[in-house]
């Protein structure tokens, strides 16, 4: 572990923002740089994850989030000290998602972004059974993020590539959160990615949802305080 404390580079998942996190206590004395996701590509978004901060970071990722994690990992494994990911899927994009994403962008196009936002809600809690206020907080965020950054995050979600071969070269020490009842990426999704990182801890959450920080932010708070007490810098 180093002497000062490494900062913590946060992305949230498609249509959140920095709210996301808003209930988790990030660990005393770690700077934390929030990433937007407002470019169309993977690549192009592991650029700006890179960009947010000089030198070593804890990466913190949730679902498209993590992806992008990933690639920035492949891109600089020097640069990343550590990493927390939750919420999450490393496997190359299924024929059903590619069809799923074209249909949401043409619906955004349309005018219709408030459609999409519908659409995606109950996915993103336990059993697909959002809370009345669950599902406001959720619509607020959402409309804060907007459809051009909507459309862009669909865009991206089209260049993901399996990431599992880049797991498997990470050197550095990482915690893997799923919900038990996170119907997108669903625990054996995180299994997956557990097993390919070769220091890795997991957690499974019970009866929590895809949107972990609010369902769970006492969990993904200790994680973040687990994975950046055993960060280090990381050696060529």
């Amino acid at each position: 572990m180093t002497g000062v404390p490494l900062p913590l580079v946060v992305v949230p998942g498609m249509l959140c923002d920095a709210s996301l996190w808003s209930d988790v206590t990030f660990p005393e004395g770690h700077p934390v740089r929030h990433v937007e996701l407002r470019r169309p590509g993977i690549g192009a978004l592991a650029e700006d994850v890179l960009a947010a901060v000089e030198g070593p970071f804890v990466l913190v990722g949730l679902s498209l989030g993590a992806i992008v994690g990933f690639e920035a990992l492949r891109r600089a494994p020097e640069r990343i000290a550590g990493m927390c990911v939750m919420a999450t899927n490393a496997a190359a994009p299924s024929p059903e998602q590619y069809a799923s994403w074209r249909e949401l962008d043409a619906l955004v196009a349309d005018g219709r972004f408030a459609d999409v936002v519908e659409r995606t809600l109950p996915g993103m809690f336990p059993d697909g059974r959002p809370t009345p206020e669950g599902a406001g907080r959720y619509r607020r965020m959402a409309a804060a993020v907007g459809p051009d950054a909507a459309r862009a995050q669909l865009a991206a979600q089209a260049t993901r590539q399996d990431a599992f071969a880049t797991l498997r070269t990470a050197r550095c020490p990482a915690v893997v959160l799923s919900g038990t009842r996170d119907a997108l990426c669903p625990p054996a999704f995180h299994h997956a990615i557990n097993e390919s990182l070769p220091d890795a801890r997991m957690r499974e959450l019970p009866d929590a949802g895809h949107l972990l920080p609010w369902q769970r932010p006492d969990a993904v708070s200790a994680a973040l305080r687990d994975v950046a007490g055993r960060a280090a810098v990381p050696t060529p």
